[in-house]
């Protein structure tokens, strides 16, 4: 009978010869309770003994693995009292010393007689071979061609060899797995079967053995994923009702012409790009469906999301319904609403709408968008809440404001939450939840910050995605360049009063508000006082100061400095990442560069570049370490911004640069068991599990005839903590 994996789910590893109290107290330092922990602690490398290199062919300066001898063992101090462990070692072709620095630990951990695999560059030390501070891996006595590495643990005392002999008994126990891929899907797909999955992951006799393995283990953790994330948007569909809503109109011109949104858009004073009518056709199929709207919208610095999301909300209010937009920051909302007020000016309510609230009155009257935040007023507070519910606000912006108790609406139809990152689960909840009725509200999620394709499909698998990956015509494109040295940033400075002089204004951006000891990096207020100085470099110019530690009214006094053109200069910490617009700066300065991440340097860089003139980002940063190497991480960060200005390309870098588990983050957690799938390697086999997900999902919705036992796939699907398991099958 073929082993099911949540049996083994059931066995405690203690179950297994040779797991002791102190064994099984160092597997559970690592996460591995049961023997599935254990069949799935899967090697993060293999010792290819017919590909290994031998100290006796090592030339100078190479850098390879070699499977060595512990011979002896020494440790002691050096003069300026640092730890020196020398390791005698050898591989029966010839000897080379090892020394270890500031890592005392080793003398512990080798030991004579142990077999090692090291990793380094050969050196000569007085005529003999050595390595310095080589990675090591304990891999034991094992004989055969294909030695696999498990993390170790110097710590939980938990080594390789400890791991593969384990292993060697669970496979043998386990036999052969059930398996719930069908005959047909393996084939397709080029996959081996559970069974040789686990055995070729463990146990390889080749290395493309192992490819073959990874393969298929990786698509199981893929489409393991894949398989809740659809589930749960098939459900939805399937148990929610939403608004079919009046979608005429789309489309500006006389066959439409009495429509709201025709009107908007015949007024509109710019066409829009090919990218967002693309997005307007895909907003339009989900409007006017009978299931509530769940759809990602992400699009670059600039891409127009707004009018996007507007157009959305016209489609709602012509219909009779109310939309909600909101913001995570009082900047922002306040931007929205500015921008959306404009837009609007002049559109009225038109009479006679089929559905409309106002219909049986034959009203006419001017469309309202209101603004609620924190910071409105009791009085207007209540003017807008009383619209709200009679039906008289059309539109409302805001912050969380708007998800407070004392805020109901008449018939909430679309709900838009921008830069939804910034918002919890249930705050996005809540806000849907203000509609009336059996109908759920249609939800539009934005996102500056693009995501790749495989990320989106594994984090946002549950929405519909919409991309914006073209600008509109007319903006102009940010030249960016890395200050590395005192001679460059005095560059800087100069296109700083060059621009001012010629009438512009900029940002400087440190990373920190207050100078700290412990970093080496300019604070808002040190570099205030510092470019401000009588011997600064922006002495004589009207410099601000903004950060978060400031009271809400100071910072809106020093933006709205800023945005009139009192300042010439804007210092701040990245509170202004996000939703400050003022087209006339062209001039951002971000200092110790090194110390953002790509997508908070590509929004930084957004803040300029608003206007018709041309615009300049410097990255100011030298990232190097106490001995004077570059970081490689932070310099390839820092080019790639100087290379391009595509958010999307820089969504790819910055997913090859940092793995996806930033990407992944708290709409994941608890569901994440991407052990050996990875979003930049496996790029390919996201979009495939995605489809055998939809189709095991749609040709069997409660997965009742799904080679998935019952009571498993319960756990499988819905319990968080089993959600740490692949497949239960």
């Amino acid at each position: 009978m073929a082993r099911r994996l949540a049996q083994l789910a059931q066995v405690p590893v203690d179950d297994l010869r040779g797991v002791g109290p102190k064994t099984a107290t160092a597997l559970a330092a690592v996460g591995v309770a049961s023997v599935l922990d254990l069949l799935l602690y899967y090697p993060r490398r293999y010792l290819d003994r017919t590909a290994t290199a031998t100290i006796r062919d090592l030339a100078e300066g190479e850098q390879a693995t070699v499977l060595v001898e512990v011979k002896r063992v020494t440790a002691r101090r050096t003069r300026n009292r640092r730890s020196l462990v020398q390791v005698s070692v050898g591989d029966g072709t010839a000897s080379m010393g090892i020394t270890f620095f500031n890592q005392p630990w080793r003398e512990r951990q080798l030991r004579p007689g142990m077999q090692a695999l090291v990793y380094g560059k050969l050196e000569r030390y007085q005529g003999n071979r050595q390595m310095t501070n080589p990675v090591v891996d304990l891999v034991g006595d094992r004989t055969g061609r294909i030695i696999p590495v498990y993390p170790q643990s110097e710590k939980a005392n938990l080594m390789s060899w400890d791991v593969a002999k384990l292993m060697d008994e669970v496979l043998e126990r386990a036999g052969t797995f059930a398996d719930p891929l069908d005959d047909d899907v393996r084939r397709q797909l080029d996959l081996v079967d559970r069974t040789a999955a686990f055995v070729g992951i463990h146990a390889p006799e080749s290395m493309a053995e192992a490819g073959s393995a990874r393969r298929r283990l990786v698509f199981d953790e893929l489409l393991r994923v894949q398989l809740e994330l659809v589930r749960r948007k098939r459900e939805l569909e399937r148990t929610t009702t939403g608004i079919e809503h009046v979608v005429a109109g789309l489309d500006a011109g006389a066959a439409a012409s009495g429509s709201l949104v025709a009107t908007f858009l015949d007024r509109l004073p710019y066409e829009l790009t090919g990218a967002q009518r693309r997005a307007v056709r895909e907003l339009a199929v989900d409007l006017a469906g009978p299931h509530p709207m769940h759809r990602l919208l992400q699009g670059d610095v600039g891409a127009g999301k707004t009018v996007v999301a507007l157009i959305a909300m016209l489609v709602a209010v012509q219909g009779g319904h109310q939309g909600a937009l909101m913001a995570p920051t009082e900047v922002l909302a306040e931007q929205h609403h500015a921008g959306i007020v404009a837009l609007l000016d002049g559109l009225d309510v038109p009479d006679g709408v089929e559905g409309s609230l106002f219909a049986d009155a034959g009203l006419r009257r001017p469309l309202q968008a209101a603004l609620l935040t924190n910071r409105t007023g009791a009085a207007e507070r209540r003017r807008i809440a009383a619209g709200l519910v009679d039906g008289s606000i059309d539109i409302v912006v805001g912050t969380h404001a708007l998800i407070q108790d004392g805020v109901a609406m008449a018939s909430l139809g679309l709900v838009v939450i921008d830069e939804q990152h910034r918002f919890g689960v249930e705050q996005r909840a809540a806000l849907r939840d203000k509609g009336t009725g059996d109908a759920v509200p249609d939800v539009l999620v934005m996102t500056a910050t693009p995501i790749p394709r495989t990320a989106a499909m594994t984090v946002y698998g549950d929405l519909d995605v919409s991309v914006l990956d073209e600008l509109p015509p007319g903006r102009t494109p940010i030249e960016t360049t890395w200050a590395r040295g005192p001679l460059d940033e005095e560059a800087v400075w100069a296109d700083v009063r060059a621009e001012v002089a010629a009438g512009r204004q900029a940002y400087v951006v440190t990373p920190l508000i207050e100078e700290s000891d412990k970093l080496q990096v300019a604070s808002a207020q040190e570099t205030f006082d510092r470019l401000t100085g009588p011997d600064g470099e922006l002495a004589g110019l009207r410099v601000g100061l903004l950060h978060g530690r400031l009271g809400a009214a100071d910072k809106e006094q020093t933006m709205a400095l800023f945005r009139s053109g009192s300042l010439d200069v804007l210092v701040a910490t990245t509170v202004i990442e996000v939703g400050v617009d003022v087209p006339n700066a062209t001039v951002m300065v971000i200092l110790d560069a090194d110390r953002f991440g790509i997508a908070q340097l590509h929004q930084l860089r957004g803040r300029v570049g608003r206007g018709a003139a041309a615009s300049r980002c410097h990255l100011v940063a030298d990232p190097t370490t106490d001995d004077g190497e570059l970081r490689a991480e932070a310099e390839a960060r820092l080019q790639a911004l100087v290379d391009s200005t595509d958010g999307f390309v820089l969504a790819e870098v910055d997913l090859d640069l940092r793995g996806e588990g930033t990407l992944m983050g708290e709409r994941q957690k608890g569901r994440n068991d991407l052990r050996l799938a990875s979003l930049r390697r496996d790029r390919e086999w996201v979009g495939r599990a995605r489809d055998v997900a939809f189709a095991i999902v749609d040709a069997d919705p409660a997965l009742e005839r799904h080679p998935l036992h019952a009571e498993e796939l319960a756990l499988f699907l819905g319990d968080d903590d089993a959600g740490d398991y692949l497949l239960k099958s």
